[in-house]
């Protein structure tokens, strides 16, 4: 290969002037002959053009190779039947191989003068001069070119970066980028030389870019460098709701969005235009997912669309009955939101009557209230429920039940006929339908209807955003640990709702001292004035806890709402559904925590089968948890202290720095603030307060807690019998948890080694648990009356299982 070169720049070895070689024979003009082929192991050679005279035959900084003619390629073209000089790019290298670069030039686009025509005959001097003149007139055209379009980069950049975008969204897709590359490299051939046109696409891998390939090329490269937003991507389900594919007016559009609804939800979405078309609907979906509006809009576009005139007296046209007072109250405002042009009213018990005659005498298009106070007008007369058109049953499982449904038939009664199909449309929503419902709701469907269920067979019924968890607590403990729960979980500027099974149980925990966030009860037994101002106050930030009974369970929509905590396992699977799902509302996250008694275990696991959930056993909020969150409470409250304010209190401040120090002062300011002077140690496995968790990991895995025990007993010895308490297995039985009085912590601390077989720690969180098995869940019920807290034992409850020492049983 070194030979061949040799040979092809500096001749066959003939030393001297006479003998230039390669150079020189360029430099004679195409009318000296050609040189000889080059071998096949040097197909081409890279040469920066250098003429003999001093003036180059082709412009300097280029690459040219050099191939022979009997070589097909489709990336090098040849001059005339022989061989010839032709240049090459980058990416032609790389495809044939060739070798790197001889002086580290970079590729440069090639001029189209320089191509030379296969067919084309021999020049004279005279015109391979003028055509050199030529092709140095052409490049120096395209390097003003090159410069004109630089200078515009340049000021669209300074452009963008005033804008504020970055370079990312500017840049276009890589691919797109090579691509536009290669189109311009063709486009400006074409510019320099029309009539090599032909040749010039042949470079580009055979393919032919016609001119209006290049100026669509130069359009789309243009919208990548344009300073416009990228589109957002829509997600199914907003494409499904758009506004767009359902008969909305433009005013309801507007007043949607003003109440923050950009597009239907799924529920919404499927139910439109059935109830548009007016088809009987029973639908079923989960708590928080709108239901409220996939009823409301429709009808309110359907009377809207209705002509006739609206005249003082009117009767309603439609009818929506809730179960309780707040959930009326909330559809009725719902209604009001989302339309001007009707009249809506509530009616609901607790309320004088003489502002719903005046109402009624006035005249309602939509009309929502409780069953009570409905029945009560309908007898006194007052009510005319003869033109009602459209009905629905909201929480249409609690209306149907045995509580509401007298009710609810001697209401329909006055705007039903029996075996009718002109009977009013008929419309049943609820987030729970047993199978009893569709059996009692058919006496007052028609015989066609449709079905919508989002739920269906699918395991779990509760929210999809809410998360579920469960703290084991003695119901003597119970109010201490919510108010930490509280704490940690959804801090003093959150909002939580907490249900009790009794209206006591709500008074009483509503008073509290360990619940520090402002806290009010909302029951049946309040006066209904007080209820409205309560709930109000709840929304608006008032005050930050709600303490209820099932009276806030249904239907309230309160997207603040951070926390959920039951005070107790529900009876029933739907009240836990209702109430779970006041939290995770319109697609926002939540949480719901159930505290449960050991013996209230089973009820737990139905609730976990009925519900399709698993609940996350916990344990309660250590105490390094209550300090982190009580210190960044405290912290947002240090951030809401108005400058004027701080000014009074900086010579106090200064002269406590001095006495204590900064830090001590500060930190001491941020306890006081926080409320957390004082924090409890509780036990993660039951929230015994004066007791800390601990963990004895072992390195196999062990049969039985005795092993566990002997563990123990050899280095803390036979008194530790009596300090260790509720020991369980962890999951996988490849150790053992405990608790143990925080008195004795130090002192087991100090004595206990670890070694290669047992590791003892402080526990951070409630391990996963081996679960026990039943006999031993009755062996602990039957056995902890003779052994509570961490005092003695009693012998006489001993288990009499042959063999077992006195030690196994410490474990429960």
């Amino acid at each position: 290969m070194g030979a061949a070169c040799r040979t092809l720049l500096y001749g066959a070895g003939r030393p001297g002037a006479g003998a230039a070689g390669l150079p020189s024979r360029l430099a004679r003009g195409p009318g000296s002959a050609r040189p000889p082929l080059a071998p096949r192991s040097a197909l081409r050679l890279l040469q920066p053009g250098v003429a003999a005279g001093g003036a180059a035959p082709f412009p300097p900084g280029r690459r040219w190779g050099w191939a022979p003619a009997f070589i097909p390629s489709p990336h090098f073209l040849c001059a005339g039947p022989g061989a010839g000089l032709v240049p090459f790019t980058a990416a032609a290298d790389q495809r044939s191989g060739s070798v790197p670069e001889l002086l580290g030039e970079q590729p440069e686009e090639m001029p189209a003068a320089a191509l030379l025509a296969a067919d084309s005959e021999p020049e004279t001097a005279l015109e391979g001069e003028a055509a050199r003149a030529g092709r140095r007139r052409k490049h120096k055209v395209k390097k003003e070119k090159k410069s004109k379009r630089r200078n515009k980069s340049k000021e669209l950049k300074s452009q963008t970066e005033e804008n504020e975008l970055s370079e990312d969204d500017l840049e276009p897709p890589k691919p797109k980028k090579k691509k536009k590359v290669k189109e311009k490299v063709d486009l400006e051939i074409e510019e320099n030389n029309p009539e090599d046109k032909v040749k010039s696409s042949s470079m580009s891998n055979g393919v032919v870019h016609s001119k209006a390939q290049c100026n669509s090329s130069e359009a789309s490269s243009a919208e990548y460098d344009s300073d416009q937003e990228p589109v957002k991507q829509l997600t199914e389900e907003e494409r499904e709701g758009a506004f767009s594919n359902f008969s909305i007016s433009k005013e309801t559009t507007e007043l949607l969005r003003a109440r923050g609804v950009k597009y239907l939800f799924s529920v919404q979405a499927k139910t439109f235009q059935p109830i548009y078309d007016g088809k009987d609907v029973i639908a079923q979906a989960r708590t928080g997912t709108g239901k409220t509006f996939s009823f409301a809009v429709p009808l309110i576009e359907k009377l809207q669309g209705d002509t006739l005139e609206r005249k003082r007296g009117r009767t309603p046209k439609v009818l929506v009955l809730t179960p309780t007072r707040e959930l009326a109250i909330q559809v009725a405002r719902d209604f009001k939101d989302v339309t001007k042009k009707l009249t809506v009213a509530c009616f609901y018990g607790g309320t004088p009557y003489n502002g719903q005659i005046e109402h009624i005498k006035n005249g309602i298009d939509i009309l929502a209230g409780t069953p009570g106070r409905i029945k009560d007008h309908l007898q006194n007369g007052k009510l005319d429920l003869s033109n009602v058109k459209h009905v629905v049953l909201d929480e249409v499982d609690q209306m149907l039940d045995m509580g509401f449904a007298e009710q609810v038939e001697e209401i329909l009664a006055f705007a039903y006929k029996k075996d009718s199909e002109d009977n009013p449309q008929t419309l049943l929503f609820s987030a729970t339908c047993p199978h009893w419902v569709y059996d009692v709701a058919k006496k007052y469907m028609k015989s066609r209807y449709e079905q919508i269920d989002l739920i269906g067979k699918k395991t779990q019924k509760t929210a999809m955003t809410v998360e579920h968890l469960a703290i084991e607590c003695h119901w003597s403990q119970r109010a201490a640990v919510i108010g930490d729960v509280i704490q940690v979980y959804s801090g003093s500027h959150g909002r939580t709702i907490i249900f009790c099974e009794t209206k006591k149980d709500a008074n009483e925990l509503a008073l509290n001292a360990s619940i520090k966030q402002d806290a009010q009860s909302l029951h049946g037994d309040i006066p209904q004035k007080q209820r409205e101002i309560t709930l109000k106050g709840f929304r608006n930030g008032a005050f930050e806890v709600l303490v209820a009974t099932n009276v806030a369970a249904r239907g309230l929509d309160i997207p603040e709402v951070d926390l959920v905590i039951q005070s107790s396992p529900p009876k029933d699977v739907d009240s836990y559904i209702h109430r779970s799902g006041r939290t995770g509302r319109a697609g926002r996250t939540g949480m719901c925590i159930c505290f449960y008694q050991r013996k209230e275990e089973d009820q737990l696991r139905h609730v976990e089968q009925k519900a399709g959930i698993t609940f996350k056993r916990v344990g309660v909020p250590t105490a390094t948890d209550i300090i982190k969150a009580s210190s960044k409470d405290a912290i947002r409250f240090l951030d809401s202290v108005p400058p004027s304010a701080i000014d009074y209190f900086k010579q106090s401040a200064q002269r406590l720095i001095e006495e204590k120090g900064a830090v001590e002062a500060l930190a001491a300011a941020l306890a006081h603030i926080s409320g957390a002077t004082s924090i409890e140690q509780r036990s993660l496995l039951n929230s015994d307060a004066g007791y800390v968790t601990m963990t004895l990991q072992c390195s196999v895995e062990m049969h039985n807690l005795g092993y566990a025990w002997r563990g123990l007993k050899e280095q803390l010895g036979d008194e530790i019998d009596n300090k260790v308490i509720r020991m369980r297995f962890l999951k996988g039985k490849m150790g053992v948890c405990f608790d143990v009085p925080t008195a004795e912590l130090n002192r087991i601390q100090e004595q206990w080694q670890d070694s290669r077989r047992w590791q003892l720690s402080i526990a951070t969180e409630l391990p996963e648990l081996e679960e026990t098995p039943r006999e031993a869940g009755r062996g602990f019920s039957n056995f902890r009356n003779g052994r509570q807290g961490g005092g003695g034992f009693n012998k006489n409850n001993r288990f009499k299982n042959g063999g077992q020492k006195r030690s196994f049983h410490r474990a429960f």
